[in-house]
């Protein structure tokens, strides 16, 4: 869940002011589900809570609530009455998720015979906080539950309302918690001691065994503390580093998800490295020669090298304007780690793999290129683009036209400015290669027919405009006289050339 714009921190609030805070946070009266047709037992845990105690949660944020029953018969039932839509998530656990208006209301059965049964299972500490919804909902919140409820018919289960037993709905809940003044004391449910690693900005499993019950875990650790800016527990490190193989039981979609989140943290670059230290890709990570897998199950090099690049820094360092880090990092972090077979095998969609594969290649390459980049900096040795012959920087521009922001953050900051201010313009003849004139018009005027000569003269002119040697703003003449002079000249090495250098796919 993307955090919102910086909020206090709850946890710094006294015991008094911390319920209140929560409910000017979470601000059930806010959302499009009445709090009124939730069971008087329901709970909010999970990063919803987590978040509004660190001051971090977003605008719209997902919300996990605990219930007793069916959750999916109630989750259907409100959909139903609220228009919006039900997906089951897990039949035998009973956990659905209602989509309404834009929100995400997950509703799981109570796992165990109590709460707190219930919330031992559960992956980190941090995870494992509860808030009980009446007391989230303050006076005025309970009012206007209670003036929709006596609009309505009150509806059973079935159709969206409070299970049978314990108090007949959340206003009756929220009431009698007024009435007694227990709300004013009822704040987060913690066994786990979620709070104390929230404060020290820890990350704690709550066991062994609940790393393994979804080995997915293991990853998702990793990536909430980069997130988070959390250090992981010794212990629970060393747990994630014995069980790292057992992430390849996982489907590949499911660890794709965390990867992309994961990338896209601000710290991403060095949670990705932790990634690797772990070893939690080497199930999914091509098949290496003995040599080429640095001791320790570390990036080899030039994939460390790569990814200790690619922070937020350097990328305004670079000249990344604020919304190209945000895909240009995530991407370029990728393909940083995860070699082209990785990534089919992670599921990858069609789109995200070519992007990554042509970056990858491109790395490769100018990683062998001649010409040493800038020395800027403690990390010295930036990649260049003045070692590449015409022919490959013009097949980089082509295959990187849209994603060259993800490569220019491995050029020295000087070089990448400079390029990444011609990629703006969108007529730049070399950073947007085009030929002066199209097939079409070539054919009539010069009386060619279509193939691989036509192919390849489109390319000579789109060179020759490229690197300056036919002016981007010619008109049909001049153009129609540099063709006929290469058309009457050699050019059979370029027409071969030209059906070598098609676009990589």
């Amino acid at each position: 869940m993307p955090a919102g714009s910086p909020q206090a921190p709850i946890l710094s609030c006294g015991a008094s002011d911390q319920l209140e805070a929560l409910r000017r946070a979470l601000a059930p009266q806010r959302w499009p589900l009445d709090p009124a047709l939730l069971p008087a037992d329901a709970l909010l845990v999970g990063g919803a809570v987590r978040d509004a105690l660190l001051g971090r949660l977003g605008e719209r944020p997902d919300l996990d609530l605990v219930v007793e029953g069916d959750a999916i018969a109630l989750a259907r039932g409100l959909a139903r009455r609220c228009g919006g839509s039900c997906v089951v998530l897990d039949a035998e656990r009973s956990i659905a998720r209602l989509v309404l208006k834009g929100w995400s209301f997950d509703l799981a059965r109570r796992m165990g015979s109590s709460l707190e049964q219930d919330l031992a299972r559960r992956d980190y500490s941090i995870n494992a906080i509860a808030l009980p919804l009446a007391a989230l909902c303050a006076p005025e919140t309970c009012d206007r539950a209670a003036t929709s409820q006596r609009a309505k018919a009150k509806p059973g289960p079935a159709d969206g309302g409070p299970a049978d037993g314990g108090p007949a709905s959340l206003e009756a809940a929220a009431a009698t918690l007024r009435s007694s003044g227990g709300a004013s004391d009822l704040g987060p449910i913690d066994p786990g001691g979620g709070l104390a690693d929230l404060r020290a900005r820890r990350l704690r499993a709550l066991g062994e065994t609940n790393l393994l019950e979804d080995p997915l875990r293991l990853l998702r650790g990793v990536r909430l503390a980069c997130e988070l800016d959390f250090t992981i527990d010794a212990q629970t490190l060393r747990w994630i580093h014995t069980h790292h193989r057992r992430l390849g039981e996982v489907a590949g979609e499911r660890v794709l998800a965390e990867l992309e989140r994961l990338a896209a943290a601000p710290g991403g670059a060095e949670g990705l490295l932790q990634v690797r230290r772990l070893g939690l890709l080497r199930g999914w990570q091509e098949a290496r020669d003995p040599q080429g897998e640095a001791p320790g199950g570390q990036a080899p090099a030039p994939e460390a090298r790569w990814l200790e690049r690619l922070t937020p820094d350097r990328a305004g360092r670079c000249g990344l304007e604020t919304e190209e880090q945000a895909w240009a990092l995530p991407l370029a972090r990728l393909a940083a780690l995860l070699p082209p077979a990785a990534l089919v095998r992670l599921r990858a969609s069609r789109r995200l793999q070519q992007r990554s594969r042509r970056l990858r290649h491109w790395l490769e390459r100018l990683e062998n290129a001649e010409g040493p980049g800038e020395a800027d900096g403690p990390q010295g040795g930036d990649l260049t683009l003045a070692g590449l012959p015409e022919e490959e920087r013009l097949a980089l521009q082509r295959e990187l036209e849209e994603d060259l922001p993800a490569l220019v953050l491995h050029l020295g900051p000087r070089e990448a400015r400079e390029a990444l201010q011609r990629w703006r313009d969108s007529g730049d003849p070399l950073f947007h290669p085009r030929p002066p004139l199209d097939g079409q018009q070539l054919q009539e005027r010069l009386g060619i027919p279509a193939g691989r000569t036509l192919g390849a003269l489109l390319a000579h002119l789109t060179r020759e405009r490229a690197f300056g040697r036919l002016a981007a703003a010619a008109g049909p003449d001049p153009v129609l006289q540099v063709a006929r002079q290469w058309l009457d000249g050699g050019r059979n090495g370029e027409v071969e050339a030209s059906s070598r250098g098609r676009r990589r796919d």
